[in-house]
């Protein structure tokens, strides 16, 4: 197949764009230039932005295109709208954070999804970030119909990964030592290894799958305390848990799932609860556990010490656990 991607140079894009040469592909970039220029030298990359360049693919035809980064209707339905008679398949990558009510467990393709009042905003917010993919998942459903794909991942984690949400716990139980850690070792934690979202999105291109799809895992119920447990085999240490109420959390303005990666409250415990069954029928599959946190430790370490993106400052962190032991 001919696969034009629109992105293709951070975290989920390389990815695909890894995979799809393994498969044999030809894979053409089409993005700004702005991250990554070295990558995929043997490719052809096209630099341009979709709101102003799209006539630079005038000419071009493509089997698929896969849109990795887009965040606005306005932007997406310029680029469906532009390449529906250029392509036989359209993929946009979204996300689970479309749906409206995550007290809910069980979230399905047919819930409810978030609204804004504004359609014409183009700011990603908290409050507008699930919305605004929503609306651009509805673009390419008015333009390319059936043939529209539209993935809803949960958190992408792994090799590569920019946010470092997943990485954090990673890399924070292999230095060991006192870690503050929600109390929450019983709740469900859900997420996918980037490469397995890559693998299932071509699978889907390949039979030329239309429609919606939650994409998050594993395939079993997996708690926060037995991902702990994974990440403590992997880096072969035996840190000390000191443990933190919701309460307290709520309380100290600890950020959740960014100074707390992969914790909510439990008001939003639905994010951890979502139902993959469509997916898993349509054919997504997982890596082990082990595999994804030993990649994801091995890309930590390559980076030398790098200031983490998320989780708790060694500072912060300090702070927290004299707190926690001055109430015992």
């Amino acid at each position: 197949m001919k696969i034009l991607i629109i992105g293709g140079t951070i975290f989920l894009g390389k990815h695909i764009v890894k995979i799809a040469q393994e498969r044999g592909h030809e894979v053409v970039l089409f993005n700004r230039g702005k991250h990554n220029q070295e990558l995929f030298p043997e490719i052809e990359k096209i630099w341009g932005d979709r709101l102003s360049d799209l006539e630079l693919l005038r000419d071009r035809t493509f089997d698929s295109v896969i849109d990795t980064c887009g965040y606005f209707p306005r932007a997406v339905r310029m680029s469906t709208e532009f390449m529906r008679n250029k392509a036989k398949h359209y993929t946009f990558i979204s996300s689970i954070s479309v749906y409206k009510e995550f007290d809910v467990k069980g979230l399905n393709e047919d819930s409810a999804t978030a609204v804004l009042e504004d359609e014409t905003v183009e700011e990603v917010t908290g409050e507008t970030y699930g919305a605004l993919k929503r609306l651009c998942e509805i673009a390419a459903e008015e333009v390319f119909g059936a043939d529209a794909l539209n993935i809803r991942p949960g958190l992408i984690v792994g090799e590569d990964d920019p946010s470092d949400r997943f990485t954090y716990w990673v890399s924070r139980i292999a230095k060991g030592g006192e870690i503050a850690v929600p109390d929450s070792f019983g709740r469900a934690v859900q997420f996918i290894d980037v490469k397995d979202l890559a693998a299932f999105t071509l699978d889907m291109i390949e039979k030329g799958a239309g429609g919606i799809y939650n994409a998050t895992g594993p395939d079993k119920e997996l708690s926060f305390g037995e991902f702990l447990n994974a990440c403590m085999g992997v880096a072969g240490t035996d840190p000390e848990f000191i443990r933190m109420s919701e309460e307290f959390i709520l309380e100290n303005n600890i950020a959740p799932y960014t100074e707390l990666p992969l914790w909510v409250p439990e008001s939003w415990s639905g994010t951890d609860h979502v139902d993959i069954s469509k997916a898993l029928g349509a054919g997504l599959k997982f890596r082990p556990l082990l595999q994804t946190i030993a990649d994801t430790l091995s890309f930590d370490k390559s980076r030398n010490g790098q200031t983490l993106r998320s989780g708790l400052s060694p500072e912060k962190e300090s702070e927290l656990i004299a707190m926690l032991k001055g109430q015992n």
